[in-house]
């Protein structure tokens, strides 16, 4: 249990790391205020055409009288906002790192150097990242939709369907948040997706500890653009520990570690 509330102090430790940088969380709002207006367009334009999109798939009831015609195609049209709505969640978070790939990258250099030791370089060009990050983002989402269809066929189940298989819901899609947020961190040190997932399991409250709390909080869009930076940093940290503990535990910042006041200027890509 102790790994759990490990996990958990990463995720304020990120929070608190960007709170003493202000200029790097602001740079780090950049990529989650871009992904919101275009998330915010795309639910509002869903929102004024989706009684059209669902007169047109329903001709059949063209025909029906009052009330049945209204009944059903009122819930259709909820039903599609609400799964639009659900979209727009569960890919939020994976939309807003690959627009923020550069911007994300060097936000946790800087936490690695504020840290001390080795600060890690991919060295691969920024369209070789960028491929990289959709690539492995795609696979993690289509994973958590193989665990979101399993869970909600376990959600018929009377009880178990109504406690139980909600939590689970919640762990699986905290501990995959938890591996796209230390991607960042792990690709710079040369680990791959399939060497990532071996690393998270081996410990796993830690990671959930991390990932749990903070998609409980992204759940509302807002909230994730201005807790984004924060869980970048932590996550960071949490990368930091999982590849070698012993460095995690350091002396910390040096004489030469930015703070807030003198820190360098952000740069969005590190060639």
């Amino acid at each position: 249990m102790s790994d759990l509330g490990a996990g958990f102090g990463y995720l304020m430790k990120g929070q608190r790391w960007v709170a003493q940088h202000g200029r790097w969380f602001g740079f780090g709002l950049l990529p989650g205020l871009v992904t919101l207006v275009v998330y915010a367009g795309a639910l509002i334009g869903l929102g004024y055409g989706a009684d059209d999109f669902v007169g047109w798939a329903t001709p059949f009831a063209d025909d029906w009288s009052s009330p049945w015609q209204g009944i059903l195609r009122t819930g259709l049209t909820a039903l599609v906002f609400v799964f639009g709505l659900f979209l727009a969640v569960i890919t939020f978070t994976a939309v807003t790192l690959l627009v923020g790939q550069p911007f994300y990258e060097s936000l946790s250099e800087e936490v690695d150097r504020s840290e001390g030791g080795d600060v890690p370089e991919s060295g691969l060009p920024l369209w070789r990242e960028l491929w990289i990050s959709a690539r492995d983002s795609l696979r993690i989402l289509l994973r958590v939709a193989l665990y979101g269809i399993i869970l909600f066929a376990c959600g018929f189940i009377p009880v178990i369907g109504q406690t139980v298989v909600p939590a689970i819901g919640f762990c699986v899609s905290g501990y995959f948040l938890a591996e796209e947020l230390t991607a960042v961190a792990l690709q710079r040190r040369g680990m791959v997706l399939k060497d990532r997932l071996v690393l998270l399991r081996g410990r796993r409250m830690l990671v959930l500890g991390f990932g749990v709390p903070l998609t409980l909080a992204f759940l509302v869009p807002v909230v994730a653009v201005f807790l984004m930076p924060g869980a970048v940093a932590g996550a960071t940290l949490l990368a930091r520990d999982l590849v070698d503990p012993d460095a995690a535990q350091g002396p910390g910042p040096g004489p030469g570690t930015a703070d807030s006041g003198d820190a360098p200027a952000p740069r969005a890509w590190s060639a």
